[in-house]
C-alpha cells in the first residue's frame, strides 16, 4: 500500500522507527510509541467491530488522558472522523453539537454518561459508547456504555487496515457567529502543512516533500513538551500531533484545574524542554507560582515558553525572560479554521493585536465590502486576514456559512479568517485580532450572540447585549449589558445563576450593567461600540 500525507500512516511510520522511545504522559499514564500504537490498533479493530467505518464519526468527549491520544489515532487508522465534545458544554450546547455532528460512537469519560444520556435522543446515529474510568460511579449501563478496557480485550494489536488518503478528514468543532459551535472539516493533508508545519516543526531538512520524509525528520535525541491546554482544543490537539510526528516525548497536564504550582512540578518531574500555553490567561497564573516560590523547582532543562490561540502580552513574554535568561520565547496565531497562520516576527514592536507577519502568495489581506467585489488590499489598506492553499473543505452541515467564509479571489479559494489586518507600506501585514465582536477569553472563542440569547431567556431581561472588556489575566472578559424590565431588579448572583443553565461557565457574564435602553442604530442593529462604553464607564454596574 501506499503511504499517504496521512496522520495515522504518518504515526505509524515514526512509530516504527522508535518503538521503544516514550511518547505520551499524561499524570501516572505513560506509554511508549509501540504501546500507543498497539493501544490505538485495539481501538480501532473494536470501533470497526461495533459497525464504525470511514468516514463515521466519532465523538471524543473526555478530559486530557491517554485514551483520548489513542481514540483519536483509532479512528484515524480507520479512517473514522473524530469530533472534539467540550467538556464544559452544558445541556443545550451538548443537543446541539451531538444532533449537528451525525455522531455513530462516543468515547467518554465515566463522569460524562448522565450528560450524554440526556441528549443521546438528539443524535439519531449514536449506537456505540465507550467509557474511560476515571474513579466516579456514573452509571453507564444507562447509555449502553462498554469500559474502554474491556473493549480492547482480546482485540487485534496489529495493522490490517484499508488503505488511507490524504483528504481523509477530520472535524473540529470550534465557535461559531450563531452562537453554537461549527465543525470544521480539515483534510489530513492539509492540516499536517497549516497547522504541524508539515513535519518540519523540530527539523532542519523543513517541511516534508513526501510522506516517507517524515522518518528523517525524527531526532536522534527527543524533546520533551507540555500541551497544557486541553485535548478538546485545536491548539492542544495540533501540538500533540507535531509532537508525536516528531518524534519526541508528549506530556499532559492531567489536572482538571489549571494550577501554576501543579504545572511546574510537572515540568520539573518530567524535565520538559518546552511549554505550550494559551496566552497571558495561563501565562498570569505560572508567572504568579514561579514568583511565590523563588526556587522550588529544578526548570533548568526548559528552553522554549511558546503561545497560540490568544494574546500573550509583550510584558509577560518579557516576564518569562526575566524567569528564564536562556529561554526562546515565541508567539504565534491562527486560528481553529486557518491553522498555525504567523509567528510575530518582532518586526514591528509598536503593532497592537496579535502580531506581524510577511506577505505571500497565500497570506494577504482581503477587502470585503458589502455590493464591492472581493479583492486583495493595497498597501496601507485594512481588511481581514486571509488564507489560502493548506485550507479547511468548509463547515459540516452548515453551507451558508462555508459560503461566507471560504471565498474566491482571482480564481483562488481564500479562507476569511474574520481576523481585521492592515497590509503595512513595507508589504508586511498586521494582524489586529477579531474584527467581528468575537470575544477571546483566555483562548476561549466567546459569540455574543449566544450568550444574548440565553440572557433574552431570563424573565426579568428586556434586552441585552454582550461584549468584551479588558481583563489582565483573559485578555477580555464577558460582560453584559441589560435592559430590565420594568419593576425588576437584577442582581449578578441571579444573572449568572441563570446563564449557567444555558451556556458554559466561560461564557457567562463576569459583570452586568444595567441601562434604561438598550442602544441600537435606526435599523435595529445592536450598537456594541456604545454599549462596550458603557460598561467601562463603570455606569449601572450591580454586584
Amino acid at each position: 500500500m501506499s503511504m499517504h500525507f496521512n496522520l495515522a500512516d504518518l504515526f505509524e511510520a515514526v512509530a516504527d522507527k522508535v518503538p521503544s522511545r516514550e511518547a505520551l504522559v499524561c499524570g501516572s499514564s505513560r506509554a511508549t510509541y509501540a504501546e500507543l500504537d498497539a493501544g490505538a490498533n485495539r481501538m480501532a479493530h473494536y470501533l470497526s467491530s461495533q459497525g464504525v467505518k470511514a468516514g463515521d464519526h466519532v465523538g471524543l468527549y473526555m478530559y486530557n488522558c491517554n485514551e483520548y491520544l489513542e481514540a483519536m489515532l483509532a479512528c484515524f487508522k480507520i479512517r473514522a472522523v473524530p469530533i472534539n465534545v467540550n467538556y464544559r458544554y452544558v445541556k443545550d450546547e451538548l443537543l446541539y453539537i451531538f444532533d449537528n455532528a451525525d455522531m455513530v460512537a462516543c468515547v467518554h469519560h465515566r463522569e460524562f454518561a448522565p450528560h450524554i444520556a440526556e441528549v443521546r435522543s438528539a443524535a439519531k446515529k449514536l449506537k456505540v459508547f465507550v467509557s474511560v474510568d476515571d474513579g466516579s460511579d456514573a452509571d453507564i449501563a444507562s447509555i449502553g456504555s462498554i469500559d474502554y478496557a474491556q473493549a480492547c480485550e482480546g482485540q487485534s494489536a496489529e495493522r490490517d487496515f484499508a488503505e488511507r488518503a490524504d483528504d481523509d478528514y477530520f472535524v473540529l468543532y470550534t465557535g461559531g457567529t450563531t452562537g453554537m459551535p461549527k465543525g470544521v472539516m480539515w483534510p489530513h493533508r492539509n492540516v499536517f502543512f497549516a497547522a504541524m508545519g508539515g513535519g518540519g516543526h523540530f527539523s532542519p531538512l523543513g517541511p516534508c516533500e513526501k510522506p516517507e520524509d517524515i522518518t528523517e525528520r525524527v531526532g536522534e535525541h527527543p524533546l520533551t513538551g507540555i500541551a497544557l491546554a486541553p485535548l478538546m482544543h485545536g491548539a492542544s490537539w495540533w501540538y500533540a500531533c507535531i509532537q508525536l510526528l516528531a518524534g519526541n516525548k508528549l506530556v499532559l497536564n492531567h489536572n482538571r484545574s489549571f494550577d501554576g504550582a501543579e504545572v511546574w512540578q510537572i515540568v520539573a518531574d518530567e524535565k520538559v524542554n518546552a511549554v505550550q500555553i494559551v496566552g497571558d490567561a495561563m501565562a498570569i497564573p505560572l508567572l504568579d507560582a514561579l514568583d511565590a516560590n523563588p526556587g522550588r523547582w529544578d526548570l533548568s532543562a526548559v528552553f522554549n515558553v511558546g503561545s497560540g490561540g490568544a494574546i500573550f502580552s509583550e510584558a509577560k513574554q518579557e516576564a518569562f525572560k526575566k524567569h528564564f535568561p536562556n529561554v526562546f520565547v515565541t508567539n504565534a496565531f491562527g486560528s481553529s479554521e486557518g491553522g498555525q497562520m504567523g509567528m510575530d516576527n518582532g518586526s514591528k514592536k509598536t503593532a497592537s493585536g496579535l502580531g506581524n507577519v510577511s506577505r505571500t502568495d497565500y497570506m494577504d489581506v482581503i477587502i470585503d465590502e458589502p455590493d464591492q467585489p472581493r479583492r486583495h488590499a493595497e498597501l496601507g489598506e485594512t481588511g481581514i486576514f486571509a488564507r489560502a492553499g493548506y485550507i479547511p473543505m468548509g463547515y459540516y452541515n452548515d453551507p451558508e456559512k462555508t459560503a461566507k467564509t471560504f471565498v474566491e479571489v482571482d480564481g483562488k479559494t481564500w479562507l476569511l479568517t474574520g481576523d481585521a489586518a492592515k497590509l503595512e507600506e513595507d508589504g508586511s501585514i498586521t494582524v489586529f485580532g477579531r474584527g467581528s465582536n468575537c470575544i477571546n477569553s483566555g483562548g476561549e472563542k466567546i459569540f455574543p450572540e449566544e450568550v444574548e440569547d440565553a440572557l433574552k431567556a431570563h424573565d426579568g431581561v428586556f434586552d441585552a447585549l454582550v461584549i468584551g472588556v479588558p481583563d489582565e489575566r483573559w485578555g477580555s472578559r464577558v460582560s453584559a449589558v441589560i435592559q430590565a424590565r420594568e419593576g425588576v431588579d437584577l442582581d449578578l448572583k441571579n444573572v449568572q445563576e441563570h446563564c449557567r443553565k444555558h451556556v458554559a461557565g466561560y461564557k457567562v457574564p463576569r459583570e452586568v450593567h444595567i441601562i434604561a435602553e438598550i442602544p441600537r442604530a435606526p435599523s435595529g442593529k445592536p450598537d456594541y461600540k456604545t454599549a462596550k462604553a458603557f460598561a467601562l464607564s463603570g455606569e449601572g454596574q450591580v454586584s
